[in-house]
């Protein structure tokens, strides 16, 4: 058995990567209006990085997640974690757009392995507590990635510029991921060289059909999830025609609904079980779309916000519970992995899918892909956790007081 203080530094640990992961994410995304400006990029040079960003990071995490079936998760993140956010420096000094495409495909391999290095070792740790605590990582993220958005307008206000603003981020995040990561633990059965010393935990390696049913709920989860992300303001402009100060609100108030229940969602999924959790959480998501579609005809933005709060109650705990579903099959870190490309892939068809048909229809109509994957979750989710079930290995116990909260 793991000494329990060990396994409470190495989520302690791990808590910090989420939120510092989350916090150059979110410093990213806060620069990106200054870059565009300082490179003079335009729409398109801008989408084409911001692409560039996902199809490399794709790449690096199949590439990361059997790197991780080698060497365990604890491994990569030693190696890898504290440079990858030293990467962010890259773009920041970028000269001009020809530099700026090198540096963010620098930044998207950095985005891939990190990805999968914080998910396979939550998994990992997960497996070893014996109860849910992925959610709770992913609610960190978030909140790092909010809490960056804030600290960047804060900065910029007070006259600091969106290249010291990276710059300083990358070298502070570096010193952290270096820390935080110190404490992470290899597998059972592995020992702190990556060497085997029994069997070790993840090698079990899931069915094709699991696995697609996996990915197919990752990349929905996730689908669903940008379907807010990109399109709640929008919406809230162009089909209710709410004012400027009161447009940004529609995502703000779905962040904060998606954050807090990440946050509370282990103690949830663990007296309700995956299946039961991904049936209420879909359905949840279902409601809130269909307000959301029907306020632009009734209700106006009350009802719109009141839909947006129930769309990320439900998605707050969607790819929490198909992680952790991975790794109660038994999955390896390289299974994790395709549950985080599976992620990126929603990413990437989310929005195009959303915008062409509304392009061709209205918003309203397109807002209607999210809310029918909502209810192919709300169906197939329990489906496949009852499925998945049946061949779950026994999790090796958990140490006394390792379960013990932090």
């Amino acid at each position: 058995m793991t000494d329990p203080t060990a396994l409470r530094r190495a989520r302690l640990g791990l808590h910090g990567a989420f939120a510092t992961s989350g916090f150059v994410m979110g410093a990213w995304a806060a620069a990106l209006p200054g870059i565009d400006a300082r490179l003079d990029l335009g729409e398109a040079r801008l989408g084409t990085a911001l692409l560039l960003v996902q199809l490399v990071g794709l790449g690096a995490m199949a590439v990361a997640g059997r790197v991780a079936d080698r060497i365990t998760s604890r491994r990569l993140l030693l190696w890898t974690a504290p440079a990858t956010q030293l990467i962010l420096i890259a773009p920041a000094i970028a000269p001009n757009y020809t530099t700026l495409l090198g540096a963010v495909v620098l930044y998207g391999i950095g985005v891939g392995l990190i990805e999968v290095g914080i998910n396979a070792h939550s998994v990992e740790l997960e497996q070893r507590y014996g109860r849910p605590i992925i959610s709770a990582f992913h609610g960190l993220w978030s909140l790092g990635s909010a809490a960056a958005g804030a600290a960047t307008s804060l900065l910029l206000g007070l006259g600091l510029g969106n290249q010291a603003i990276l710059i300083a981020v990358a070298v502070a995040s570096t010193i952290l991921m270096a820390l935080c990561t110190r404490p992470l633990l290899p597998p059972p059965g592995r020992d702190n060289t990556g060497g085997s010393s029994g069997t070790p935990l993840g090698t079990a390696r899931i069915g094709a059909v699991l696995l697609t049913a996996l990915f197919l709920l990752g990349a929905g989860g996730t689908l669903v999830e940008s379907g807010a992300m990109d399109w709640a303001n929008l919406h809230a402009a162009n089909v209710l025609h709410a004012d400027d100060a009161l447009a940004p609100l529609s995502f703000t108030v779905f962040a904060c609904a998606m954050t807090v229940f990440r946050l509370l969602g282990d103690p949830i999924r663990a007296r309700l079980g995956p299946g039961r959790t991904l049936a209420w959480a879909g359905a949840l998501a279902v409601a809130g779309f269909a307000g959301v579609i029907a306020s632009g005809t009734a209700g106006g933005l009350a009802l719109a916000w009141t839909g947006w709060i129930l769309a990320g109650t439900g998605i707050a705990v969607m790819v929490p519970v198909v992680f952790s579903a991975v790794g109660q099959a038994g999955g390896a870190p390289s299974d994790v992995a395709l549950m985080s490309m599976s992620g990126s892939a929603g990413l990437l068809i989310g929005p195009a899918a959303i915008g062409y048909l509304a392009e061709g229809t209205s918003l309203t109509i397109g807002l209607i892909v999210p809310a029918v994957l909502a209810v192919f979750l709300t169906v197939g989710g329990p489906l496949t956790m009852r499925r998945l079930a049946r061949r779950a290995p026994h999790p090796e116990p958990v140490a006394a007081g390792a379960g013990a909260h932090v």
